[in-house]
């Protein structure tokens, strides 16, 4: 009797473990997203995070009017994730595309585990970073030179900006990377 009852429990954790993976899944794709804030905005390593004081102009605007093949841009983006489900929603990682103003601005991978309860609102912080000399190469100058301002706050036009969201699930053992990625639209900047 004991030999078939130990299989017997091992599977069905096994359909608990299966079922939560799913749900928490199915829950991720049904919350909502919306865009909260961009924080530790940095060019070529001088912080803006606070803004762009006027001892600060200069020296960016050296580095954009420069000759450098390289200009990174990094900040994190914070998205909230209100779960409106029954049961809490999760994934181990992620994959994102980010465009702006109908420019691929960056793709990228998220490598650390979410969970969000149910009823619950949670920050999703995602570093980002991108070379504005590739998006220049790439794209039209003044298109590139409006989303940087607007990341300055500079601009009187806004950017809009979407985020595709492809999440991987564990499930036991198994990664699972969802088929569909989860649309975020949003505009920040302009005045």
């Amino acid at each position: 009797m004991k030999k078939i009852i130990i299989p017997v429990m091992l599977l069905l954790s096994g359909c608990n473990i299966l079922q939560t993976g799913l749900s928490n899944a199915y829950n991720l794709a049904n919350c909502d997203y919306k865009y909260r804030s961009i924080s530790n905005l940095t060019i070529s390593d001088i912080n803006l995070s606070q803004g762009l004081s006027p001892l600060l102009i200069p020296r960016v605007l050296s580095i954009l009017s420069g000759n450098a093949s390289s200009i990174p841009l990094n900040f994190t983006l914070n998205i909230d994730v209100n779960n409106p489900n029954p049961g809490a929603a999760a994934f181990q990682s992620l994959l994102y595309i980010i465009s702006i103003d109908d420019i691929r601005f960056t793709s990228g991978n998220f490598n650390q585990p979410f969970h969000v309860d149910s009823g619950e609102t949670k920050v999703l912080p995602m570093g980002i970073g991108v070379d504005i000399m590739e998006l220049m190469n790439n794209n039209s100058k003044s298109s590139v030179e409006n989303i940087l301002k607007n990341f300055l706050g500079l601009s009187d036009t806004a950017s809009k900006v979407t985020v595709q969201l492809k999440p991987s699930f564990k499930v036991g053992e198994q990664t699972f990377t969802s088929p569909l990625y989860i649309p975020v639209s949003f505009t920040f900047g302009g005045k």
